[in-house]
């Protein structure tokens, strides 16, 4: 054909440059040979920054991976690296960290569950890997329900419940990242019309379905919980009008349904522990938590005991079975009762996600056994030998 001159070959010059090649390409051709086995390629992205854990034997060439990584990814400002484990820097679960490329800027705004969160990365805990783990949980809550989160942080559970109308309770021991979360009720409007049997809050004022605290988890438990069998809010939900309704004035062309109220419950329906290191030592304030008022409860009225779904570390098998028991052994001893999944159709044992070799994040749910929500204090039911 060329022969033929039916086509023409004329040189032509390619040239592929630096923005050509993606990530993996450029770490390639520049790590040496005998670090190309493991090349960096994951990292959490948190807002606009790139949270690394590299190991030793790439920490000679940190300052080049965090430049091609965000050069490679236009919505990363700033890499920062892991420089202790998380908790190792205070109980905040914080950790320390090395800027690698970027301003130390870690203001961040991350978005989740139709939520928006505004917070320190520096000074609050936060895990990007955990999203499915958050929408999991909240859609167990339901319309109308009560839940405690003792261990809130900036309202990853808190924030999605309270958009489906559930009162939330919400704990964290932090300062910052209580004020992170009372700024993030305002921003994600957790809020409405409401009226209380005393009258402090009147028809027209605005009451949150996240009630923020700053306390002792060990503590509010107990206190949120007696707090809650006292309290007597309700709210009005108006149906949205149209926007002409709203700008004319006119409700004649709008066929509206009637206001809801929503009365807040007297009992949790759930309670979320999720501080995996020491979440269990948390359940001993559970014994004896509604002694004295077992009438509220089933078979006396409709009302079940709540559930607990408290989050724990363990090991890593085939079909987890051997953490299953291990896990169940661990909440039977703090509550000084026997917790068994077997024969339990309600306890369920969920493998969050990896977070070490032989380490995994492990959800455990299970409703409140009437024999720990109903012990006097200081009578200790013994385990099954």
């Amino acid at each position: 054909m060329v022969k033929g001159k039916q086509v023409l070959v004329a040189p032509y010059r390619l040239q592929l440059d630096y923005n050509y090649w993606d990530y993996h390409d450029i770490m390639t051709a520049i790590l040496p040979e005998s670090e190309q086995d493991e090349i960096p390629v994951g990292f959490s992205a948190v807002g606009h920054v790139a949270h690394l854990n590299l190991r030793d034997r790439y920490m000679p060439f940190k300052t080049l991976i965090a430049q091609v990584l965000m050069d490679k990814n236009p919505t990363i400002q700033t890499v920062i690296n892991k420089t202790n484990e998380v908790g190792e820097e205070s109980d905040f679960r914080t950790f320390r960290y090395e800027v690698l490329a970027g301003p130390d800027e870690l203001d961040v705004e991350v978005h989740e569950q139709d939520c928006s969160f505004r917070f320190d990365y520096a000074k609050v805990y936060w895990n990007t890997r955990l999203s499915s783990e958050h929408s999991r949980l909240v859609s167990k809550f339901n319309r109308g329900e009560a839940v405690c989160d003792v261990m809130a942080g900036v309202g990853p559970f808190a924030l999605p419940a309270a958009k489906k109308r559930v009162w939330v309770w919400a704990n964290d021991l932090n300062p910052e990242s209580y004020s992170s979360l009372v700024e993030n009720m305002k921003r994600n409007k957790v809020h409405t019309q409401a009226l209380s049997r005393d009258r402090l809050l009147m028809c027209g004022q605005v009451t949150n379905f996240v009630n923020p605290f700053c306390s002792d988890g060990h503590s509010f438990i107990r206190t949120s919980t007696a707090e809650l069998l006292e309290s007597s809010n309700k709210v009005t939900l108006h149906p949205k009008t149209s926007r002409w309704a709203r700008i004319s004035g006119s409700m004649a062309p709008v066929n509206l349904p009637a206001p809801e109220v929503l009365i807040e419950p007297k009992t949790f329906s759930h309670y979320v522990l999720n501080l995996p290191a020491t979440a269990t030592t948390f359940l001993p304030s559970f014994i004896g938590i509604y002694a004295g008022h077992e009438d509220l409860f089933s078979p006396h009225t409709s009302t079940h005991l709540p559930m607990i779904h408290v989050y724990c570390f363990s090991t890593k098998s085939d079909g987890n079975k051997a953490e299953e028991v291990k896990i169940c052994r661990e909440i039977s001893e703090q509550l000084r009762y026997e917790i068994a999944k077997a024969g339990d159709e309600e306890m369920e044992i969920c493998d969050v996600r990896d977070v070490a070799p032989q380490k995994r994040i492990f959800c455990a749910s299970f409703r409140l056994p009437a024999e720990v929500a109903f012990r006097r204090l200081g009578v200790a039911q013994k385990l099954d030998e």
